[in-house]
């Protein structure tokens, strides 16, 4: 597996597919920062996504061309299999939910608390696993962690504009966790 944090300015994502997991799967990447597409072939009650941003119609060809990558969840498999296809012809990356075999990426348990990021993966092989390990560091690492990482970063940016070098941000860094007592 490769881990890598994809900026959602800089990409494109779609999700495809039927149903509450779907709705799910939208969610989540919504709360990650992107602006996802939703494509589906059935009407949903309640959908809270913007304006432009649902289609009433599984993705086309012209549709693809333009992401980077896609979820589909909550397909019947012959059709997952073939618009996997589809958006591989066109170099999107594509995960099926809850088929490995046709995923060219898994996605990870996260902990989000503000700009932190805590993923756990397990190459899709223990999403039980995932999750009781993401359970875990959302315990240890509270809500508070938000606000220290942005106050962390402050003093960083701040340290840089003085000229400070990079391993001397690292000190300065240990220095203010160990004194502020916000062991990690």
């Amino acid at each position: 597996m490769i881990t890598v944090a994809l900026d959602p300015a800089a990409v494109t994502v779609a999700v495809a597919g039927r149903g509450p997991s779907a709705l799910r799967r939208l969610s989540l990447l919504r709360a990650a920062g992107a602006h996802p597409l939703f494509f589906s072939d059935l009407p949903l009650q309640g959908l809270d996504v913007p304006y432009g941003a649902f289609r009433q119609r599984l993705p086309s060809e012209s549709d693809l061309a333009g992401l980077s990558a896609l979820w589909i969840v909550g397909l019947p498999r012959q059709d997952a299999v073939a618009l996997a296809a589809q958006a591989r012809l066109g170099r999107v990356l594509v995960n099926v939910e809850d088929d490995s075999p046709l995923c060219d990426f898994h996605n990870v348990a996260e902990v989000r608390r503000g700009d932190l990021l805590l993923t756990v993966a397990t190459g899709g092989r223990s999403p039980a696993v995932a999750a009781r390990i993401r359970a875990r560091l959302a315990q240890e690492f509270g809500p508070e962690w938000a606000e220290r990482l942005a106050t962390l970063g402050a003093w960083r940016q701040a340290w840089r504009a003085e000229g400070r070098s990079a391993a001397e941000v690292v000190r300065l860094t240990d220095a203010a966790l160990l004194r502020a007592g916000w062991t990690v």
